[in-house]
């Protein structure tokens, strides 16, 4: 062998690049080496090549199977589905030197896969995108199971092109893009893709090393999903342990009255079914009422006689629910009116459950609200969930109200004030003292400690009234298929449109209610219509700001304890909501006299203008108008018929003035 050919092997050995192979055969040209020698030069360079190349493939499936083994290795201690999504799209880019890497999952409720995770892509738009099956080439790998690979997207016609597809692609700058199928057994989940923003061919082994991948990640998502559904099982069973714990001694007390009472607190029975138990067991008719204990009755859950009935309190902390009460059944032994103070107990039970149930449900509607007006941009399908969840129709219309208690209203005094405000810290005291003597609570009935909502506590009392507000929005937002939230010192609702109703009836309505509930004025300012929550949430929140903006003009007008919308405030709803309706205040305001002087051929605007231009007399109109005084006359009193007879007065004068002006401009925009 000579040296020339010993060279290709020491050039083998340090692993030089392909190029350094072509030196050898010009040094020996150079050197004037004869044919046969350059001849058997060539052939050693062609089986040093071969052999590098053989050597550079091993290499590469060696890398590339220990990169494997590591990922499956990695894949398989993560738990969190988060982590297992990006380690999977980070190590893909990293096996194949692509520029992005992403990965998609499969929605079988909406029929197509949506991106899920990327890695080196830089447009908002791409990391959006959601693909129809079938659709572009992340489609069509999600519906045929398949791989697919492109050198050119934008030229290969074997997929199909999309607007939104394509705009997408275009904004990542994407060229050729490879897309394997995950899978778990014949189900396909999702697509692992890797990219590059030039023209690429991806070899064969390439399409398989990600394929191979690709069929690690898909069992290492599933074994994620499967740990995190345990999880979520294991705190769902942890969570009823705990109920079952802090229920086991109400039972235990419930079952001492009687079986039949214990069965009905187990199957979540009601006030009605204890009743007719309790009748059963008693021999007699036993029935349940609200309000003050009738007779001797009193909260400590004894049974007293009251005629020929007994009577025993339903109470719960202090607080008096209701009593059940046994007709028609003079004599009764220890022994059945034992049974009957322990039914008493198990109904307060069953109405405390009834009411955690109803605040746990304000509760959500008041968080739904929050995320409307805080984050609208969520999930919209997961607002609608919970939307329905709660019987509220977010595809309906629907209104913004801003709710709050206003004790500067007019005819608002002292006398306003509950009663527990205004007895003074001896009387308070004094029946403070008197609960404790009862083995009472001493917390007022909207949990606040009566001598913390004296006069002077302005801290305190405010907000026991926002509690109270909240308390009695969040009812009304439930009778109405609504939402309700504490929010800025107040209550906001967002209540349905029913047929018929308007914003302008529904804050009324709401102010009405609301008032009438608490006791106190209740000032309530209501948003223009919102068409479609579900399909329109960020249009919440500026309903929010524009019915709070109406509600602080009705309070700066000496309104408070009204309801309204913009549209009953005038001029100056033009000015607070957030869609100018020009055209519906010219209506609301001069509305029937332009459709009269339509109507009849008359030129009644003509005449308001000149009134007013001069000053509102009659005397210089007519000269305007180059009429008699008494046609202007006529022409005032037609007016006063058609707006009122308080036109004229300064306010109402304001908003005609406002009108024409609005509606001559109009007219000269549209001519």
């Amino acid at each position: 062998m000579s040296d020339e050919q010993l060279s290709y092997l020491e050039l083998l050995a340090r692993g030089a690049a392909a190029e350094a192979y072509d030196r050898p055969a010009l040094l020996a040209r150079a050197s004037g080496a004869g044919p046969g020698a350059l001849a058997a030069l060539e052939h050693a360079k062609q089986l040093a090549l071969r052999v590098r190349a053989e050597l550079e493939g091993r290499r590469r499936r060696e890398a590339e199977l220990s990169a494997l083994f590591e990922t499956a290795h990695d894949l398989a201690g993560l738990r969190d589905l988060d982590a297992v999504l990006r380690a999977i799209v980070q190590r893909a880019r990293s096996l194949l030197g692509t520029e992005v890497a992403y990965l998609s999952l499969n929605d079988p409720a909406a029929g197509d896969t949506y991106m899920r995770v990327t890695e080196g892509s830089v447009s908002a738009r791409f990391q959006q995108l959601r693909l129809g099956m079938g659709e572009g080439l992340g489609g069509l790998v999600a519906q045929t199971a398949r791989p697919y690979v492109t050198e050119s997207y934008f030229d290969d016609e074997r997929f199909r092109h999309t607007r939104t597809i394509d705009s997408g692609v275009r904004d990542e700058g994407l060229v050729a893009i490879l897309g394997v199928p995950l899978t778990l057994g014949s189900q396909v989940i999702g697509v692992l893709f890797a990219a590059d923003r030039r023209a690429r061919v991806f070899e064969r082994e390439q399409v398989a090393l990600l394929g191979s991948f690709a069929a690690h990640a898909a069992v290492a998502i599933d074994t994620a999903n499967l740990l995190a559904e345990t999880r979520s099982a294991l705190a769902e069973l942890e969570r009823a342990n705990e109920i079952i714990r802090a229920h086991s001694g109400v039972i235990e007390r419930a079952s001492e009255v009687h079986d039949r009472l214990t069965e009905l607190v187990l199957r979540g029975g009601g006030v009605h079914d204890v009743a007719a138990a309790l009748s059963e067991v008693l021999g007699g008719t036993v029935g349940f009422t609200e309000g003050p204990l009738p007779g001797a009755a009193h909260g400590d859950g004894r049974a007293v006689r009251h005629g020929d009935d007994w009577v025993a309190a339903v109470s719960a902390g202090g607080e008096v629910l209701g009593a059940l009460v046994l007709r028609g059944h003079p004599d009764l032994d220890p022994v059945d009116r034992r049974t009957l103070e322990r039914a008493a107990m198990v109904t307060s039970l069953l109405l405390l459950a009834r009411r955690s149930a109803g605040e746990a449900e304000q509760r959500v509607r008041g968080e739904l609200l929050d995320d409307l007006l805080d984050a609208p941009e969520r999930d919209r399908r997961l607002l609608r969930e919970r939307a329905a969840r709660l019987r509220a129709d977010f595809d309906a219309p629907h209104v913004v109200l801003a709710a709050r208690i206003d004790r500067s209203a007019p005819g608002t005094h002292e006398r306003d004030v509950p009663e527990r405000d205004m007895r003074g810290r001896d009387a308070t005291a004094r029946e403070a003292t008197g609960r404790r003597a009862r083995g009472g609570d001493v917390t007022g009935c909207d949990g606040v400690p009566p001598d913390s909502v004296l006069p002077g506590d302005t801290a305190v009392r405010e907000s026991a009234d926002r509690q109270r507000l909240w308390s009695a929005a969040s009812h009304l937002a439930a009778t109405r298929h609504g939402l309700a939230s504490a929010r800025d010192g107040g209550t906001v609702l967002l209540l349905p449109l029913k047929s018929g109703d308007t914003a302008a009836g529904l804050a009324r309505h709401a102010a009405k209610h609301l008032g009438g509930a608490l006791r106190e004025p209740v000032t309530v300012g209501a948003s223009s219509p919102v068409d479609a929550p579900a399909a329109r949430p960020g249009a919440i929140s500026p309903a929010y700001a524009e019915a709070r903006r109406c509600l602080e003009a009705l309070r700066l007008l000496g309104r408070s304890g009204e309801g309204a919308a913009a549209q009953d405030l005038g001029f100056l709803g033009l000015l607070l909501a957030d869609s100018r309706d020009i055209a519906g205040f010219v209506d609301r305001t001069i509305g029937q006299v332009v459709a009269y002087d339509r109507r009849r051929g008359t030129d009644l605007l003509r005449t308001l203008d000149a009134y007013f231009a001069s000053g509102m007399s009659p005397v210089r109109t007519k000269d305007e108008l180059h009429v008699h005084v008494n046609t202007v006359a006529q022409r005032l009193e037609r007016i006063a018929r058609l707006l009122g007879p308080d036109w004229q007065s300064p306010a109402r004068a304001l908003e005609v003035q406002l009108a024409l002006r609005l509606h001559f401009m109009s007219a000269a925009v549209a001519r």
